[in-house]
């Protein structure tokens, strides 16, 4: 066992974790009061159940075995066999847990789309069924040594295809499946606590940074370099929707300004173990102008109620983000991969793999999550009745209030 690699990968597991409750609370503030606690619930379940999951076959499918580059076997079942040290040192058991925490956190970023309507027991089933057949699959064919998308040169250093892209997608299905809330509330209104949202916003960040950095495996430069570009990608994503918004309507705000820090993060995800600090600042602006963009054509022209903006942040982030590896990835920072991105090395290669990849990671989860949408329904409706909905789910669902009169 490595130690030093053993206690970072410890620490960046504990960061990862941090992630999700940190989410549930920066979700929460961006809500109506009256739905506060049901959106904690919402987003935080994915702990008990999706860790479960994962533990149980979760693992197997994604790392145990291989099946045509696609899926993996049950071979790792309830972790079976998961013992010794991988090859940088690190308990294979403590990978297992680390690699859970993306899990999690994938499956939590859906909750946004779908907050004030949906009921728990249908998001609890779907969130199960999606991180196997999605989560799990994607992260065989881009992660495993043996995908096909690996294979072919394609490249997600943390999770960009197949945590945001991924989740961002199933989230706008699910707005469509379940449609939009019978009150709309304007942003303003929506939002009950944005100090409180700020908070999560921030813890959310210092999580990430465990989530990027961790996802060299152990400590060297790559991890180093993961760790600063995608603290630079955060600021300069943050200053950019900043800019945007006074451009567009004088007034700077602070949710503004958290969804741009959110677009330049998942903007930098897929690439932070692949690009440059001078590229990395390309990434969180240019990221940060097209989510901008992104939500105003979700949100405003189409109308769709994608709630907390799951699909604008994390799903046009993330497919900007991985094309962004096709144009910006170095040798000079990571000299492992193989081909380097169209700007560095004026080679359509990589793009073209970072095509495929987003356009490989949209489909599955997009197709597969209309699909058990659509099996629940048969049993039951997909939301809350309209009495409940106007109450509150947290009076209605949970006989709770976040805030005593």
């Amino acid at each position: 066992m490595d130690v030093a690699n053993t206690l970072f990968i410890m620490l960046c597991a504990l960061l990862v974790l941090l992630m999700t409750p940190s989410l549930a609370m920066f979700y929460s503030g961006l809500v109506q009061a009256k739905n506060a606690l049901n959106t904690i619930m919402n987003c935080f379940i994915v702990f008990g159940l999706v860790s479960f999951a994962w533990i149980f076959f979760g693992f197997s499918l994604a790392y145990g075995g291989d099946y045509f580059g696609i899926i993996g076997d049950f071979s790792a079942v309830f972790l079976n066999d998961v013992k010794g040290v991988n090859a940088n040192g690190v308990p294979q058991i403590l990978y297992v847990i680390y690699q859970m925490m993306f899990a999690l956190i994938a499956s939590a970023i859906i909750t946004g789309s779908l907050v004030g309507r949906i009921k728990l027991g249908v998001l609890a089933l779907f969130l199960v069924f999606w991180s196997i057949f999605v989560y799990d699959s994607l992260a065989h064919m881009i992660w495993d040594e043996r995908g096909f998308l690996l294979m072919r040169g394609g490249l997600d250093f943390a999770g960009g295809g197949v945590v945001h892209i991924s989740a961002g997608t199933a989230g706008l299905i699910g707005v469509l499946m379940v449609g939009a809330r019978k009150e709309m509330p304007s942003s303003n209104e929506q939002a009950h606590s944005i100090p409180y949202a700020f908070l999560g916003g921030i813890l959310l960040f210092i999580g990430w940074l465990g989530f990027n950095a961790g996802s060299a495996g152990k400590v060297d430069e790559i991890a180093v370099n993961a760790f600063v570009v995608t603290i630079i990608a955060a600021s300069s994503g943050y200053i950019a929707w900043i800019c945007l918004e006074i451009l567009n309507k004088q007034k700077p705000s602070i949710l503004g300004s958290l969804s741009g820090l959110v677009a330049g993060l998942v903007g930098i995800t897929p690439g932070c173990g692949y690009v440059s600090i001078g590229s990395s600042i390309i990434i969180g602006a240019s990221t940060a102008i097209i989510c901008f963009w992104g939500l105003i054509i979700i949100k405003y022209k189409l109308k769709l109620d994608d709630s907390l903006d799951a699909f604008s942040l994390h799903g046009f982030g993330g497919m900007w983000g991985a094309l962004c590896v096709g144009l910006f990835a170095s040798k000079s920072v990571n000299p492992n991969i193989e081909f380097e991105g169209l700007f560095i090395d004026y080679n359509f290669h990589l793009l073209i793999e970072q095509i495929l990849g987003v356009l490989v990671c949209f489909g599955i989860s997009a197709i597969i999550s209309y699909i058990i949408f659509k099996i629940i329904s048969f049993f039951t409706p997909l939301r809350v009745d309209s009495e409940h909905e106007s109450i509150g789910l947290d009076a209605s669902l949970h006989g709770e209030s976040a805030y005593q009169k």
